[in-house]
């Protein structure tokens, strides 16, 4: 995605997040971050996490939606698992294997809306909605962490889906 298409992307995501705030919904919280970002003393933005962990989740939307491996493999830690509970069993895939079910270029006409995120230091927790048409509807969830200086997604759960 080019740098004019996430911008006008934030932009949206900004405008519908005050839409909804005005509504007396909280839709994404923050501790430690203005959403805004912040500028130094370069004069260059600097992302705010609310941002960063935005982007990383529009990484993983897009790239799942697009046939882009690549991208999730840097919205993704790389020791990152999936879990699912399946026939009351627990089942883990690794990210590796996840991963590599993409195959680049296959689009999948999914829908995807990030629904929250919530921050709280260097942890994030967001939900995610993916609406595959004439099939149903995923709920993810997943835990985000920043460690040296950068948010990755290392843990994704997939709970069943609402079938259509």
């Amino acid at each position: 995605m080019n740098k004019l298409k996430k911008i006008l992307l934030l932009f949206f995501i900004t405008f519908k997040l005050t839409s909804v705030e005005a509504q007396n919904k909280t839709l994404f919280t923050t501790s430690n971050q203005a959403f805004y970002g912040n500028t130094n003393t370069k004069n260059t933005v600097v992302k705010s996490d609310l941002e960063q962990v935005t982007e990383i989740l529009l990484d993983y939307i897009e790239a799942i939606a697009n046939g882009q491996p690549e991208r999730l493999r840097k919205a993704f830690h790389p020791n990152f698992n999936v879990y699912t509970v399946a026939k009351d069993t627990l089942w883990i895939r690794s990210g590796k294997q996840y991963i590599s079910s993409t195959k680049v270029g296959e689009k999948s006409n999914r829908i995807g809306r990030i629904i929250s995120i919530d921050i709280e230091k260097d942890g994030a927790m967001a939900k995610a909605e993916i609406e595959i048409p004439n099939w149903g509807t995923f709920t993810d969830y997943f835990l985000i962490l920043k460690y040296q200086g950068v948010w990755k997604i290392a843990h994704k759960e997939l709970p069943k889906r609402e079938k259509k």
